[in-house]
């Protein structure tokens, strides 16, 4: 067996799940049950938030080793299940290491939606929860408009390879910049459920949860790692939004 081939892909599904969100337990049993086809005596894998460390050793083989860093982090429930079919059918025999880490290299390549469908996203999401907040049929209009404006602005500020915290900062000076203007149009505008349905395409829920899931099983770190993260993005926001209102006051306006 090509035992550094299998390393390679083993460490790559470790990545390609760290990417998209999964939970630390969840990458190490992934990779671990990957690993355990190479018959070694001794199986260590370690994930953080951000890397991922794999060691397979036997006495008469030697070491191998494969470290990964990981600085991209989203929520892509989709390739996790990918990644982990992929391992299924690995450990049953149904795949060879090279046509696994082909398949593997796909995940992580492919691009499940466009910003055309990225753009309608925000925008139905920003509008509906409008209704969820109370929001009347103009209410809805609003934050439909605004979530488009955060879309385009998370988007441009991405292009500029602006870091997570700037990304979300403009995100939301953008939406309730947006959100300002429209309420001096729109005298009847329910400002406070605009504002506040158009920021939660931003809430780190998801991010809040895997942070409390890693933290009760133990891995402590990476939970706090997590909960770092989903404090800043919240700060971020609240910055942004801050901020906007600051310059619109500045402006003559009135909140």
């Amino acid at each position: 067996m090509d035992y550094q081939a299998l390393m390679d892909m083993a460490a790559l599904a470790g990545e390609i799940m760290l990417n998209s969100g999964a939970e630390v337990y969840r990458v190490e049993d992934t990779v671990s049950r990957i690993l355990g086809k190479s018959g070694m005596e001794r199986i260590d894998v370690f994930a953080l938030a951000t890397g991922l460390f794999v060691t397979i050793s036997d006495p008469g083989v030697g070491a191998f080793t494969v470290i990964k860093r990981v600085d991209r982090h989203a929520t892509n429930l989709n390739r996790i299940y990918s990644v982990n079919n992929v391992s299924r059918r690995f450990c049953q025999g149904e795949m060879t290491v090279t046509q696994a880490q082909e398949e593997l290299l796909q995940i992580a390549a492919e691009r499940e939606y466009g910003f055309f469908y990225k753009c309608i996203g925000y925008v139905m999401t920003t509008g509906f929860f409008a209704i969820l907040f109370g929001g009347s049929f103009l209410d809805c209009l609003a934050a439909a408009v605004v979530g488009l404006v955060l879309a385009l602005a998370v988007a441009g500020a991405g292009r500029l390879r602006f870091n997570d915290f700037c990304q979300n900062a403009c995100g939301s000076f953008a939406l309730a910049m947006a959100a300002l203007l429209l309420k001096g149009v729109f005298l009847a505008m329910n400002l406070d459920a605009v504002i506040i349905s158009a920021i939660m395409p931003m809430v780190p829920g998801v991010t809040f949860t895997s942070a409390i899931r890693d933290t009760l099983n133990g891995d402590y770190s990476s939970g706090v790692a997590k909960m770092a993260e989903a404090v800043v993005v919240a700060l971020a926001v609240a910055f942004g939004v801050g901020a906007a209102m600051m310059a619109f006051r500045a402006m003559g306006g009135s909140v």
